[in-house]
């Protein structure tokens, strides 16, 4: 049953961060804030859309730590290794749009984002 929850802790975790990325990707979309393709953003958008990314993924892995069984910090990185893999496949998929720097930066920083989520989560 703890694996249960502990795999439970990490997708529910992975979730927060899905939806608030995309429901922000979304209204910035609709709202003619973002525009399509990427690159046709000016850098400091580009940048702002990191940093709310990087923030999605401190909260993401907070969550993780919060409702994880134990060893929150340990769940919150297991969460951020998952997201260094989808940020790389997503710069693998990308390859031929710029910015490369956006995606590198997701991959670089997707760990140390686990790693404060995790342990400002963490049940002390």
């Amino acid at each position: 049953m703890k694996v249960l929850k502990s795999i439970g802790a990490v997708f529910a975790g992975l979730v927060v961060i899905f939806i608030l990325s995309h429901a922000t990707d979304y209204s910035l979309e609709k709202f003619g804030f973002m525009k399509l393709p990427f690159s046709d953003n000016p850098t400091w958008f580009i940048l702002l859309v990191l940093f709310y990314r990087l923030t999605y993924s401190v909260i993401g892995c907070f969550v993780t730590a919060k409702i994880a069984p134990s060893g929150g910090n340990f769940h919150a990185m297991i969460l951020g290794g998952i997201g260094t893999v989808l940020s790389t496949l997503g710069l693998i998929a990308m390859w031929d749009q710029e910015p490369k720097w956006y995606s590198l930066a997701l991959i670089v920083l997707a760990l140390p984002c686990a790693w404060v989520g995790g342990k400002l989560g963490e049940n002390k």
